[in-house]
């Protein structure tokens, strides 16, 4: 995910109110960014291009500045992984020693006390008053509103508790110190106070929505019954489904809450059946908004035209709650949410990710470990009305979510911890989501000092419960069924034209995603990878499930790791092993340029290289007039087949003719799951022979299957530029009608846009980043 900037601190605050956070055993707040974040500093156009790029991955709209997720700069494993030694540093603190936060003298309100929070932040120069007066009527309640550097000075709301940038840095929170002043991340100072504040249930929202009824008390619960009520809950009978979409459970069945993995849109049909689960621990509430629902931009602009009136949906208001069993995950967002105060700590909105992604990754981080209390959450029928202004937020402002969220879900799921503590779990857990690339160290340092706030304004920790996933399954028995049939609403935006062709680009985007999702991406950079290594992962990453950089020169800023091009197929091994679990494996030299659209029929069981290629794959003669060193590498590849075991030499000799030496440029190559092991061996009785990787790679390939069995469609068609005119660029040759192209050379950012506008004929998607 697409780590943004933090907004430059506030013109407005003075030297003496920029408070630095000592965080427990290390001044993290003073550091500041971490060693990553300093370098994307540096780097800012190359992040600019990430957002982009990454952005072209959902929508290509009429508006310039829309984009999609930046996958491709979730560098997928850590250091820690990658070269055996972790970058990202766990904070180390002392539980025990946490000391108290003294509510200034300055604060007017610092001895009131009250049950119930409504928070809210003012994220706009404009904020629109009617609404927020609404929300500071209701009775019962307490409105603080949390003000952003867009807020203007002089704000001001009868009845509402207003936090200025002025009095929010003298609160003395630790993490104060760590949220960007611009956006409604700032919300988390807002959480703690009202925690501080005596809070027992926070109204998560925002300032332009209305209550229905103007009561939340008759649309959420409260207080959590503990007297055997019983609530609808999900079935758990599929281990694969992790995320759901509850729209359909509530009569929309062709809407999706933003966050949703796209590949999800398309289950539309109603449960077969639901089980139950005794009410009381619903600690997270998430209600649906009539109106303009929790929509992502790919459903606004593909689903609205210009002369369509307003969204205006309904769900309906009758259908029970349903809760989520432990195993699957829905949207949750930060504008109309509930939350009681066993998961206030799950409040804290992360900052190193897109302002529109923080409060889906939030939501998914917290269902996580709020299993590891008994806890669940229950979406609710309708609670609000949101009026569709037409104004929705650019896509780019989404950049985080979509091609990559399925695979954070699924790592979250998998996710386990033995820590002794919540507190130590949920740091644990926000740790090893750095390492993965879901988010930044930034935020791993914002999770100590969270903790450390809650603990300081005298938060009490929830304990442990026992994981309901580590235990066998019960099978549903036809008594535990429970029916409800959802009923079909109407949906205005069926009968909308869409904008251009961008239901089909998105529609190529999921099925490469499918594709490849699972498929690994090694890319050898021949030059300095200091210029190319961010641009290929930008331009892979959102397709495969990540992509290795390899390079002479290695780079740990950049996650680069060293690799001899000669012996380039020594390193794959260690790469197999790190992603056991994936479909196969693509080895791709960085001056082939891969068409992905174009592979889509190939087959991931069989092997894939360019045999059928000429001036790729050729087979010479061994004699006295070879050279040196073909004759030293026959002698090497003889000397190897007859340490190999009998059936990968009769696999050998089927493929070969005694007397000649196979030699293939290995530009690109694919190795599926069921041949790594004899890959993997075979690397083994190479040791240390000098075998060059030209001759060890068609060697490997003729050992492990016969050349019939290959699929000899995949790459055959690969373009091998022979000739060009003495001014013409190896660019002007290239063909989005082809598996691959080489060579293409790419050493700076400007000839990486004119090959992305090239490849954008194969893939419109990429078009917004030039």
């Amino acid at each position: 995910m697409l780590v943004q900037d933090r907004s430059a601190p506030d013109p407005r605050l003075s030297g003496n109110h920029r408070r630095v956070a000592a965080v427990a055993d290390g001044d993290y707040g003073g550091k500041g960014f971490s060693d990553l974040s300093i370098w994307a500093s540096d780097n800012l156009l190359k992040i600019v291009m990430a957002g982009l790029l990454v952005s072209a991955a959902a929508v290509l709209i009429l508006f310039h500045g829309i984009g999609d997720t930046a996958a491709f700069l979730c560098f997928e494993r850590s250091q820690s992984s990658q070269f055996g030694s972790s970058r990202i540093q766990l904070p180390s603190i002392n539980w025990n020693s946490i000391p108290r936060i003294a509510q200034p003298l300055s604060d007017p309100f610092s001895s009131f006390r009250a049950e119930r929070w409504i928070v809210v932040a003012a994220s706009s120069d404009s904020p629109p008053i009617a609404p927020l007066r609404r929300l500071a009527g209701i009775g019962g309640w307490q409105l603080v509103i949390v003000a952003t550097s867009l807020t203007p000075t002089d704000f001001s709301l009868k009845g509402s508790i207003f936090l200025s940038l002025e009095l929010q840095s003298r609160l003395g929170f630790r993490s104060t110190s760590f949220l960007p002043y611009g956006t409604h991340v700032r919300k988390s100072v807002g959480y703690l106070y009202a925690i501080q504040h005596g809070a027992r249930v926070i109204y998560d929202a925002d300032d332009r929505a209305d209550v229905l009824g103007g009561h939340l008390g008759h649309l959420f619960d409260l207080e959590l019954s503990t007297g055997g009520e019983v609530l609808l809950q999900y079935s758990h009978h599929d281990p694969n489904r992790t995320a759901v979409n509850p729209y359909v459970h509530f009569g929309q069945r062709s809407l999706w809450p933003r966050g949703l993995p796209l590949d999800r849109v398309g289950e539309i049909e109603p449960e077969e059946f639901y089980t139950e689960v005794y009410s009381g621990r619903q600690f997270i509430q998430q209600g649906l908004s009539n109106g303009l629902p929790d929509l992502d931009a790919v459903f606004y602009f593909t689903r609205k035209s210009s002369e369509l009136e307003a969204f205006d949906f309904q769900f309906d208001a009758d259908a029970p709650k349903v809760a989520l069993p432990q195993g699957s995950m829905v949207p949750v967002n930060s504008f109309n949410t509930l939350f009681h105060s066993q998961a206030f700590w799950a409040l804290m909105l992360p900052v190193s990710v897109s302002s529109m992604a923080s409060d889906v990754l939030r939501g998914y981080w917290a269902q996580r470990i709020l299993w590891e209390i008994g806890g669940y959450v229950v979406v609710y029928p309708p609670t609000i009305h949101r009026f569709d202004n037409a104004q929705a937020y650019p896509f780019a402002e989404e950049k985080d979510l979509h091609v990559n969220v399925g695979r954070v879900i699924d790592f979250l799921v998998s996710w386990r911890s033995n820590k002794p503590t919540l507190f130590e779990r949920i740091l644990h857990l926000s740790y090893v989501m750095a390492e993965e690339g879901f988010w930044s160290e930034h935020d791993v340092r914002l999770t100590a000092a969270w903790l450390q706030d809650l603990l300081a304004i005298g938060y009490q920790e929830p304990r442990l419960m026992s994981l309901e996933l580590d235990r066998p399954r019960a099978m549903i028995g036809h008594g535990d069924k429970r029916e409800f049939v959802p009923r079909k609403l109407p949906s205005v935006h069926l009968g909308v034209e869409e904008v251009g062709n961008l239901s089909n680009e998105i529609g190529n985007l999921i099925k490469w995603r499918k594709n490849f999702g699972n498929v690994v991406l090694v890319v050898h950079c021949s030059g300095p990878a200091d210029r190319t290594a961010l641009e290929w992962r930008l331009l892979y990453g959102r397709v495969f499930k990540t992509v290795i950089i390899l390079s002479e020169e290695k780079n740990a800023d950049l996650m680069v790791e060293h690799g001899q091009l000669s012996h380039a197929y020594k390193y794959l091994p260690k790469i197999f092993n790190r992603y056991a679990g994936a479909d196969g494996f693509v080895f791709l030299l960085d001056n082939m340029i891969l068409n992905y659209w174009n592979l889509l029929r190939a087959d991931k069981n069989k092997l894939w290289i360019t045999h059928k290629v000429p001036e790729s794959w050729v087979t010479v003669d061994i004699d006295a007039n070879s050279s040196l060193w073909l004759a030293q590498q026959a002698a090497l590849v003889k000397q190897l087949v007859n340490s190999f075991p009998l059936h990968f030499q009769s696999s050998f000799k089927e493929n070969n003719v005694e007397g000649k030496l196979t030699i293939c440029g290995s530009e690109v190559f694919y190795v599926p799951h069921r041949f790594v092991s004899d890959f993997i061996d075979l690397v083994g009785f190479v040791s240390d022979l000098d075998v060059h990787h030209k001759v060890a790679v068609p060697l490997f390939f003729s050992v492990m299957d016969s050349h019939a069995n290959f699929d000899a469609e995949a790459l055959t068609k690969t373009l091998y530029i022979k000739e060009r005119g003495g001014n013409d660029s190896y660019l002007s040759y290239y063909s989005v009608e082809v598996p691959a192209v080489y060579p293409i050379s790419i050493s700076s950012e400007a000839e990486f846009i004119n090959l992305i506008r090239l490849m954008a004929a194969g893939d419109p998607l990429l078009k917004e980043l030039v």
